[in-house]
């Protein structure tokens, strides 16, 4: 006689992550437009029941996606910081923006992921407030190690703004495959253009 096998049933918050991950898989392969309740419990292996219990409805889902999406690469970016020591302002700061430039955060999954959620952002109000708040904490976290570095800029927010624009135009160049440069070559772009605040 074999032994019984036990029966262990997901915790709430493991079905959660896992229906997260598929909307981001979805999401990534199919487009926003692709992307269907259908789609996501194939992906998961669930069944639509088991969707509607755990979120209000495709759009709740797709913008606790985002959230998490956001918050993986707000992890890897601060990750990055606290690899430098305190007493290196600007090597803090650099870590921040060069991070970017490099798996988890350069990756064409993740692109494509996030192409979706620019798309959304301009048709669903919801997932548009959610974009608005990442980039707005991604600014001021650049902001703070600006502001930590000697000599900072007098206006933190725009060389925020400027720096993230470069990062944002290379990570997507870098994305994509193919760059017109190297990540050694991207990170001294961004290092110029630090220099120039001084």
């Amino acid at each position: 006689m074999q032994p019984r096998q036990a029966f262990t049933r997901k915790s709430a918050d493991t079905r959660r992550d896992a229906l997260i991950a598929a909307t981001a898989r979805c999401l990534s392969t199919r487009g926003a437009h692709g992307t269907s309740v259908r789609a996501i419990c194939l992906e998961a292996g669930v069944s639509a029941g088991l969707l509607r219990h755990y979120f209000d409805g495709i759009d709740a889902l797709v913008a606790a996606t985002y959230r998490a999406t956001g918050a993986r690469v707000a992890a890897a970016l601060h990750a990055a910081v606290e690899a430098i020591p305190a007493d290196n302002p600007r090597g803090r700061l650099l870590a921040f923006v060069t991070a970017s430039f490099r798996a988890p955060i350069a990756d064409p999954e993740l692109l494509a992921t996030w192409l979706a959620f620019w798309s959304l952002s301009r048709t669903v109000p919801a997932i548009g407030d959610i974009h608005d708040e990442i980039y707005a904490e991604n600014r001021r976290d650049m902001e703070r190690l600006i502001l930590a570095c000697p000599n900072a800029p007098a206006d933190a927010r725009l060389a925020a703004v400027a720096l993230t624009a470069l990062v944002d135009g290379l990570w997507l160049e870098l994305s994509l495959g193919n760059a017109p440069f190297s990540v050694g070559e991207a990170e001294a772009l961004a290092e110029n253009l630090l220099d120039s605040f001084n």
